[in-house]
C-alpha cells in the first residue's frame, strides 16, 4: 500500500555560507516517521574538498578527493521546498521511497538494514531531529 506524506519537516543545515545540505523527516498518513539528508552539488564538492584536506596532512596518503556517503543522500538541484516535496511524491510514485529514506523506529535492536524494510533508525534520533526542525506545511 501506497502511504503518503501526512507531514514534512525540513531543517537546513547552516554550517555555510550556502546551505547545501538538509535533513528531512516525512511523516506518513500510518504515523510512520521516515528521514534522509537532502544535498546539494556543493555539498559533494565540499565533503571532496574536505577529504583532500585531510588527506595532505596525514603521512602517506597521497591527496585525494573524494566523498563517501555512509547515511542515505538524496542528491538535488536545490533546497526548494517545492524541490524536496516534488522529490518525495516521485519516490513514492517509483515505489523507490522506503528504500531510501530511513524508518525510524522505537526499537534498538531492529535499527539496521533489512532486507524488505530498508534502513532503521530509533525514535531518539528522530526526536532530535525533530526538536530542531523547520515544520514546512503543505
Amino acid at each position: 500500500m501506497l502511504e503518503m506524506p501526512k507531514r514534512i519537516w525540513i531543517e537546513l543545515h547552516t554550517d555555510t555560507a550556502v546551505p547545501d545540505s538538509c535533513d528531512v523527516i516525512v511523516e506518513t498518513d500510518s504515523g510512520k516517521l521516515y528521514t534522509a539528508l537532502f544535498v546539494t552539488f556543493p555539498y559533494l564538492q565540499r565533503q571532496m574538498d574536505l577529504t583532500y584536506a585531510v588527506s595532505k596532512q596525514l603521512p602517506d596518503t597521497p591527496p585525494v578527493r573524494y566523498a563517501v556517503l555512509e547515511t542515505p543522500h538524496i542528491l538535488v538541484e536545490n533546497l526548494e521546498r517545492d524541490t524536496i516535496e516534488d522529490t518525495i511524491d516521485n519516490l513514492l510514485a517509483l515505489d523507490v521511497f522506503e528504500g531510501l529514506f530511513t524508518l525510524v523506529t522505537e526499537d534498538e535492536e531492529t535499527a539496521a538494514r533489512t532486507p524488505d524494510l530498508g534502513k532503521r533508525a530509533t525514535t531518539e534520533v528522530a526526536a532530535v531531529v525533530l526538536s530542531e526542525v523547520l515544520v514546512v506545511e503543505g
